[in-house]
């Protein structure tokens, strides 16, 4: 049953759960997690007990924990409150549903509503269940390891912090705690030791003198074997987490920018949260400012430059220490050179309240900063974050330039820059031709850009029977994004800003989505900025002006309420843009209609430039991030270990077999007897690879015996055969020869190497794929190495007098040792006669 090394998983699996603390905004997820691993635990302990399969032990244990989680979330459906009803299997999935949603909803710490709690208690329950299976059935206590690191992983890919060190200690903890659990449980299997052989050697026979007390296991090759051991995990400790994303946010001990390098800047989704802001009942205050400006632009946060068919998101920031915010004025807006200017300055302070906010909303675009802790800025986006401080209680003033471009500014055209055409004008090609379609319908007629561009905002404002609904729900998908814009048409501010900005790649003009708040209310002479102002809207380039923003979003009593249209997109001329004067009614597209014509002008030859190979790219292509290469190099160094371990063994097996150097001229040296070593180190061989190509090998048989019977079952050709039979005759000379014998080192590693390949010709392609990918004898080889160091460590253990809890030791230990003694004795002299 082995209760022991149960609870030992069960801790283990607890001390690793630690790491999930940092998720919750409260403590209460720990005690459904404390319930369900023990849970989980004593139904695979009862599968052992009934002497069930591997399979079913662990079916059992998913079983008790689905009867644990009845109990505890569905009680009121289930039969005797425990057992599980179809009511009671429709309740915890809609329960896991609504926790899944919230989970997508919320950044962390994500509140603890039911549903959270019931996907944390089963996903921890789930884990426990392959802990036991591993390291308490199938005694693979190392691959346990897994499943525990796997619930670290979580943390570290959403938190920016990444995981704090107390809590990786508890897990790490645990997991020693389990591998030695596990190699007592070995070493007990063989039984106390009875007396301690000199060290180096196996128990004497014939020729060596008897154990006597003295002989110790030195201390000092014991203590060097802990230190090599103690500094590979240290090495692995340190080397591994610096591959891994997430695990060292500051760098190695808390430093940033460690050598000068850079960093990659990684943060929760920015849309995640919008809905959650805009829908809070308290409508708290976020943030309070002054300005110099009579009518303030928005505070932007994020600018999302990158739409992978589902969502918009920005690529990962790379930071370095260049970055960093000094007195030195930022680097300038990209492309803001030809059109008018003037200079806000924006005096900022956020609440205390507000939490993990790590991007400062300042207005478009800042050109100084003045803000106490580690800030940088994004030369490209103009972004200001901090890889380590909070905007909340801090304040700080922004000095920025702010754009006043006219309508005749931005329908001048030109040239844009190649750089801002390949980024800022792609899209998937995997998106529907119906929202293509729509693009060009909308925009008929426009001859410039910026005629696009204002017909777009306006059919979603006026004209395209838009309405804004907070009770929409936010865009996962594709789908939900073509559902918007064909079907209902309802939608708060993320959809109509994703919306356009796509429309407006489509048509060449180069778009983005920025995200944070509009300039909100003012009070008594400054600005209040509340939760419910947090916004979204798109930012479109147009040479000589620069990155421009945009409102597709309704605002006023039947919108949201603080957003502001920009001046340069008011209608001056109703005849302008529609010779009718009157509303455009765009006809609605299906799915089969083809594009219409392209716009002529500017539009034109940016729409072609688009819609060339060399321009068009999928998202995902943008290139593989330098954490997630660097753990499939360590996936594909774990996969090879096996293999590597194998040849290494091999190597060293025939170097040893290596014949004694020739004696230099000089004195007549003592003579050598021969070695039999190279005839045991290829039948260690043999055996190996037979063991690697799934052949029996039975130990009680001779080595002519084993030949016979695999030259037999094999149906080996010729020269396999004679090599077989020179490799047994070899062993049975080296064993079993008075004299001993020498035989040719080479001769024999031929004759393995053409063994070798008959055994991988005769079984089956799966099997020789195992051999050499994972083959058994390694992992046998690492098994034993690691059981002759617990049985040293027993030896010494017995060596310095291990003791009973009573001081004394057993009077039957005692006449079992001297038993045991007094049958080495006889035996020695029995076998000299």
């Amino acid at each position: 049953m082995r209760i022991r090394m149960t609870v030992t998983a069960v801790l283990a699996t607890l001390a690793g759960s630690a790491g999930l603390h940092p998720l919750f905004t409260s403590g209460r997820w720990f005690w459904a997690v404390l319930g369900a691993v023990p849970c989980a635990a004593a139904g695979g302990l009862l599968m052992r007990r009934l002497r069930f399969s591997a399979a079913i032990g662990a079916a059992g244990g998913l079983a008790a924990l689905l009867l644990y989680l009845t109990a505890v979330f569905a009680h009121a459906q289930a039969l005797l409150w425990v057992v599980p009803t179809p009511g009671s299997l429709r309740h915890l999935v809609a329960l896991g549903s609504d926790g899944w949603r919230a989970v997508n909803q919320y950044a962390a710490p994500v509140p603890l509503v039911h549903g959270i709690t019931l996907l944390v208690a089963a996903g921890v329950g789930l884990v426990a269940v392959l802990v036991d299976l591993l390291a308490v059935r199938l005694r693979r206590a190392a691959l346990a390891g897994l499943p525990l690191l796997a619930m670290y992983s979580v943390p570290a890919a959403v938190r920016e912090e990444g995981v704090s060190w107390l809590a990786f200690g508890a897990g790490a903890l645990g997991f020693l705690m389990l591998l030695t659990s596990d190699a007592r449980e070995q070493v007990g299997g063989w039984g106390r030791a009875v007396f301690a052989p000199r060290f180096g050697g196996d128990v004497p026979l014939a020729g060596a003198d008897e154990p006597r007390p003295g002989d110790r296991v030195p201390a000092g090759a014991l203590a060097a074997s802990g230190r090599r051991i103690g500094a590979a995990a240290v090495a692995i400790a340190v080397l591994v987490p610096l591959a891994l994303p997430g695990l060292h946010p500051n760098g190695v001990f808390g430093r940033d920018d460690a050598g000068g390098g850079s960093r990659t800047v990684t943060t929760p989704d920015p849309l995640v949260s919008l809905k959650r802001e805009l829908t809070r009942p308290d409508d708290s205050v976020v943030l309070t400012y002054r300005t110099s400006d009579a009518q303030p632009d928005y505070l932007r946060l994020y600018a999302l430059d990158r739409f992978d068919g589902d969502r918009w998101t920005y690529d990962p920031l790379r930071s370095t220490p260049r970055d960093k915010i000094t007195k030195a004025p930022l680097p300038a807006p990209p492309g803001m050179t030809l059109v008018p200017t003037r200079t806000v300055r924006t005096r900022v302070s956020v609440r205390p309240e507000v939490r993990r906010m790590t991007f400062l909303p300042v207005p478009y675009a800042p050109a100084r900063v003045t803000v106490s802790g580690d800030w940088r800025v994004h030369p490209e986006s103009l972004m200001v974050y901090s890889l380590r401080d909070s905007a909340g209680g801090r304040a700080y003033t922004v000095d920025s330039v702010r754009p006043e471009p006219t309508a005749a500014d931005l329908s001048v055209g030109g040239a844009l820059p190649a750089d801002i055409v390949g980024r800022y004008t792609a899209y998937p090609k995997n998106v529907p031709a119906i929202v293509r379609n729509l693009a060009d319908r909308v925009t008929a007629g426009a001859t410039s850009s910026y005629q696009q561009a204002v017909r777009l905002q306006r059919w979603f404002t006026e004209t395209g029977g838009f309405t804004y609904d907070l009770s929409a729900p936010p865009p996962q998908h594709g789908s939900d994004l073509l559902a918007f814009l064909v079907k209902n048409r309802r939608g708060y501010c993320e959809q109509f800003a994703a919306s356009m900005a796509l429309m407006a790649r489509i048509l060449g003009i180069p778009a983005r989505v920025a995200m944070g708040y509009t300039p909100g209310t003012e009070e008594d002479g400054r600005w209040v900025v509340r939760s419910r102002d947090a916004h979204a809207w798109p930012e479109l380039y147009f040479p000589g002006a620069g990155w421009i923003r945009f409102e597709p979003t309704p605002s006023g009593i039947a919108g949201q309420g603080t957003a502001v249209p920009p001046v340069y997109t008011a209608r001056t001329d109703p005849g302008a843009d529609d010779p009718s004067g009157s509303r455009t009614t765009v006809e609605e597209p299906s799915a089969g209609d083809e594009p219409t014509s392209t716009p002529s002008g500017s539009a034109s030859g940016r729409r072609d430039l688009l819609d060339s190979p060399e321009n068009t790219r999928e998202e995902n292509g943008r290139g593989v991030p330098a954490g997630w290469i660097g753990l499939g190099v360590l996936v594909l160094l774990l996969l090879a270990a096996p293999t590597v371990v194998r040849v290494l063994i091999r190597r060293r097996r025939w170097a040893a077999a290596e014949p004694p150097p020739e004696p230099r001229p000089g004195p007549v040296p003592t003579p050598r007897e021969p070695t039999p070593g190279a005839a045991h180190t290829a039948w260690r061989e043999l055996r190996a690879d037979a063991l690697d190509h799934g052949l029996p090998w039975l130990p009680n048989e001779s080595p002519r015996a084993t030949a016979r019977r695999l030259t037999e079952t094999l149906e080996l050709p010729s020269p396999a055969r004679e090599a077989l039979g020179r490799i047994a005759m070899a062993e049975e000379l080296a064993r079993y020869s008075r004299s001993g014998v020498r035989v040719p080192r080479g001769a024999l590693r031929a004759d393995v190497r053409t063994v070798r390949a008959a055994f991988a010709a005769a079984v089956p392609r799966r099997t020789r794929w195992r051999a050499r990918v994972l083959p058994p004898s390694a992992l046998e080889t690492a098994r034993d190495s690691a059981r002759a160091s617990a049985r040293e460590l027993g030896r010494e253990l017995a060596r310095r007098g291990l003791r009973t809890p009573s001081g004394r030791v057993p009077e039957r230990l005692a006449a079992l040792t001297a038993s045991a003694r007094e049958a080495a004795h006889r035996a020695r002299n029995r076998f000299r006669t």
